[in-house]
């Protein structure tokens, strides 16, 4: 669940095939330009999105039985009787839409928001890759490629803000109507196999729309267990970091001073990812892979204005709302 929003050098250079390219690589094959248009055709994007559909229908069947008879949302279970079983019922399948249309409905925002932002400003980009995978979620997630430079801080401000704003804009209600179709239980969650963190905006949501309840004797709605997936994709997509979209957000805002910050985020994973979750770890070491700095605009000077800094703290905010330092543990 993320976004390829820095160019690559070729692109910087040259555009997709230019000569600069050709000097570097040589011309490229016919199989290279079957490949390249193969992949960015329309039905392409359209079959990845549909086959995304099914994988998240499927696991969204499952989660939807397991509320209706008061079990654990999410388990272990990944055998291929798994993801078999909906085809020898399809008729189940329709249980899962609402897990299903909330999770898709989140990652579509979130890479609409790029997508139209870079078309606003005429950067050229992709149509969204969805990802359909057998996993527990049904997805490994969603993306876009950027494939002109963006020129200034303002329009990087914009494309990478935009995706996250989207998606929290879509994920709030439908968290809201989750939280209101949960169930209570009167045997906390402590036996769940996976335990889901809580972040702040779903406590504050169960607080206030469910007073005198504690969320560990709540059965969680398939709409909120898709949302809870949309909010910490948000929160990851946000870390101020590199190339993530909080990244793009910290360059724009701080300018040449976000390798500082950055390099202060990622230290900041690291006791996290002894105390709270390994997987921050694993995080951390993806963001080196990758790397902490950012690629150079073709105006990294222009001001961003205050407009756009006010807009920086609510995207400060939406990752206090969104984040969890403990997302899932595994019993």
């Amino acid at each position: 669940m993320g976004d390829d929003l820095s160019p690559s050098l070729r692109a910087v250079e040259t555009g997709p095939s230019g000569p600069a390219i050709w000097a570097a690589y040589g011309p490229p094959s016919r199989w290279r330009w079957r490949l390249r248009r193969w992949l960015s055709a329309p039905w392409f994007h359209l079959l990845l999105f549909l086959l995304t559909v099914a994988t998240t229908l499927g696991v969204g069947a499952h989660i939807a039985a397991n509320f209706a008879h008061h079990l654990p949302a999410f388990d272990l279970d990944l055998s291929p009787a798994f993801f078999l079983e909906p085809l020898r019922h399809p008729s189940s399948l329709a249980t899962g839409i609402p897990f299903a249309f909330t999770l898709l409905a989140i990652l579509l925002a979130h890479e609409l928001g790029h997508y139209f932002a870079c078309r606003y400003y005429g950067v050229r980009a992709t149509l969204p890759y969805f990802l359909p995978a057998p996993t527990l979620i049904g997805t490994l997630g969603a993306f876009i490629r950027i494939r002109s430079p963006i020129p200034t801080r303002r329009v990087l401000f914009d494309v990478g803000i935009a995706g996250p704003i989207s998606g929290f804009v879509v994920a709030a209600p439908l968290l809201w109507v989750g939280v209101l179709q949960s169930t209570y239980r009167a045997v906390p969650t402590i036996f769940d196999p996976i335990r889901l963190g809580n972040p702040l905006a779903l406590t504050l949501l169960v607080h206030a729309l469910r007073p005198g309840l504690e969320l560990a004797h709540l059965s969680l709605s398939p709409v909120v267990c898709a949302a809870w997936v949309g909010l910490f994709a948000t929160a990851l997509n946000l870390l101020p970091m590199g190339q993530l979209d909080g990244g793009h957000i910290l360059y724009a805002a701080f300018g040449r001073r976000h390798k500082m910050l950055s390099r202060g985020f990622f230290l900041a994973l690291l006791p996290l990812g002894i105390f709270c979750w390994p997987g921050w770890i694993v995080w951390a070491v993806l963001m080196l892979v990758v790397g902490l700095g950012h690629p150079a605009l073709v105006d990294p000077d222009e001001p961003l204005g205050r407009g756009r800094k006010w807009l920086a703290l609510v995207a400060a905010l939406m990752l206090a709302l969104c984040f969890v330092p403990t997302p899932f543990s595994i019993r």
